[in-house]
């Protein structure tokens, strides 16, 4: 008999006590194993492109701790990366780009997408093989706004100023951008579901710097548009949100969207969460830091996200990713208290 994927069931609007568990970027640097497999790559983007390598490190996460979802390794730049534009990665540095210009918008390459793609379409496929069968298997992307404001800048900021000023003195070319971002990233994701994914994840780590009126019309609009491009393929296969910052705005991003699952960022109240919450699935939301503190801080962090939100469908998670200064003890910790809560 074929073993349920709990988080599957959860996504699809039941509740699960205790919640499944995962954490966004649980394949990274606070493991050895995958420091190990990184310095064998020769570079991150080495890493990601072969199958090999990025299976390993995928798998490293699951086989510490049994997490009940394994998410594709990768990064969200490889999007613009098959679209023709440079990418590398330097240390201490992060991505860096050569910033795009209005004029290269309509130049960006489409013929050879899919083909610069296939090494993460193999890795997917070998995944859903070598994963264990309860284990939900999640491809992800970035979202339109957050993969353009790193094209646009060309490396990260601290409030990704520099795309916002592009919006503002050129709308019709952001637009266009994003419209392109958002057409080949649902394409991307389809890929990802052929080869085996059971569920996706949208990415919108960037969110949080918008007006209402951008973030209608830069995180709402392009992450609808991907949703039908993929509900048009794959209609019941799960798509997750998350919206980072998005504040009192989150109700409004999952009503327009039509997202499945909303991930939360730790600095959503109770009162937001659980009104979100009624209205389908959710996932988050512990603050990273809790995680490298440990002790009575993540105690009481997992406790009171069990305890608010363990009566609804809840995929207990971090509020963003982990960070390469928490200690394997304390996940195993979390993981511990997550596994053994009682209602």
């Amino acid at each position: 008999m074929t073993e349920k994927r709990i988080v599957m069931d959860v996504l699809q609007g039941e509740t699960v006590f205790p919640p499944p568990i995962w954490m966004m970027r649980q394949a990274g640097r606070y493991l050895p194993e995958y420091r190990e497999t990184r310095a064998r790559a020769g570079s991150f983007l080495d890493l990601c492109y072969n199958p090999d390598l990025a299976v390993e490190v995928t798998l490293q996460p699951i086989r510490r701790f049994g997490f009940d979802a394994s998410i594709l390794f990768s990064d969200i730049l490889v999007v613009p990366h098959a679209l023709g534009r440079d990418l590398r990665f330097e240390e201490g540095r992060g991505p860096l780009m050569t910033p795009i210009e209005p004029d290269e918008i309509e130049r960006l390459e489409g013929a050879g997408f899919h083909d610069h793609l296939a090494p993460v379409y193999e890795t997917v496929r070998r995944l859903r093989s070598e994963l264990p069968t309860a284990t939900t298997l999640l491809g992800f992307c970035g979202a339109p706004w957050t993969v353009a404001t790193y094209m646009i800048a060309g490396h990260g900021t601290p409030d990704q100023a520099p795309g916002r000023l592009f919006g503002y003195r050129h709308p019709e070319s952001l637009r266009k951008l994003l419209e392109t971002l958002a057409d080949r990233s649902a394409d991307y994701l389809i890929r990802q579901i052929d080869a085996g994914a059971d569920a996706v994840q949208i990415f919108d780590s960037w969110s949080g710097v918008l007006d209402e009126a951008c973030f209608e019309a830069y995180c709402i609009e392009p992450v609808a548009r991907m949703v039908k491009r993929v509900r048009a393929v794959h209609p019941k296969t799960p798509i997750i949100g998350f919206p980072k910052g998005a504040g009192t705005l989150y109700g409004s991003y999952r009503s327009k969207t039509g997202v499945d699952a909303l991930g939360l960022d730790w600095s959503v109240p109770w009162s937001q969460a659980l009104s979100l919450q009624a209205e389908g699935a959710v996932q988050g939301n512990l603050d990273p830091l809790r995680l490298v503190a440990g002790g009575k801080a993540l105690e009481d962090g997992v406790a009171a996200i069990l305890r608010r939100m363990g009566d609804g469908p809840l995929v207990f998670n971090l509020g963003h990713g982990i960070t390469p200064e928490a200690p394997i003890a304390h996940v195993e910790a979390m993981v511990r208290m997550v596994r053994e809560a009682r209602q």
